[in-house]
């Protein structure tokens, strides 16, 4: 949220609705958005989004770039941010259908459905924060229209360090509590079973947090 550069009452759209889209949602929200649309398509995910004070979109029955038009009149969010990486699926989508054929192959590692549909949707002079995991090679990105739209792209892991310190800050002065996300309390032994269900998108599943014995 901090690479996204809010500015107090902007619109935020956030791809993902995971741990990651979680936090994102929150801490936008936090730094003074005034909206924050949320997109993913796992019921839960965008119940808990809601939760958070988002609006959502359902991208498996929805066009995201045509609804996020529509909602900000045409403009484009003033600020996107990807939180979902080289594992984007984008079913139908034309593109998202290359990117997994070419997976497959060896011809690219990333798929950048989302990385695409940030860059289309975000409006002229926006920011592009990109906390998503890619790994390697990914294909056909539109940096015609970044550039031409003169776009801010930030990329990178969270710096754990640099942060640790004013969100327990924040925790203790009960700004926020981050064990909203905690769906699954587990054990060590439990991690297999846990993982699966995680993977598989079983059981209501956001995030575990295992505890060993002792």
């Amino acid at each position: 949220a901090e690479n996204a550069q809010i500015e107090p009452g902007d619109t935020v759209a956030i791809w993902g609705c995971g741990p990651v889209g979680q936090f994102a949602i929150r801490s936008a929200l936090m730094m003074g958005a005034g909206r924050v649309i949320a997109i993913d398509e796992v019921p839960e995910r965008l119940a808990m989004a809601e939760a958070g004070g988002a609006e959502t979109i359902d991208f498996s029955t929805t066009d995201v770039f045509d609804e996020l038009q529509a909602r900000t009149k045409g403009r484009g969010p003033d600020s996107c941010i990807d939180a979902v990486g080289c594992e984007a699926a984008g079913h139908g989508a034309a593109d998202a259908v290359m990117d997994k054929v070419k997976a497959s192959v060896f011809l690219a590692t990333d798929r950048v459905h989302v990385l695409r549909q940030a860059i289309m949707s975000c409006r002229k002079g926006g920011t592009v924060s990109v906390p998503g995991v890619y790994v390697g090679m990914g294909d056909k990105l539109p940096l015609g229209a970044a550039m031409n739209k003169g776009l801010t792209i930030k990329l990178g892991q969270t710096h754990v360090q640099r942060y640790t310190k004013p969100l327990l800050e924040k925790i203790e002065a009960g700004a926020i509590d981050p064990s909203f996300v905690i769906t699954h309390p587990a054990s060590l032994e439990d991690a297999p079973e846990m993982y699966a269900k995680f993977r598989d998108k079983q059981d209501g599943v956001i995030k575990v947090v295992m505890r060993p014995h002792g």
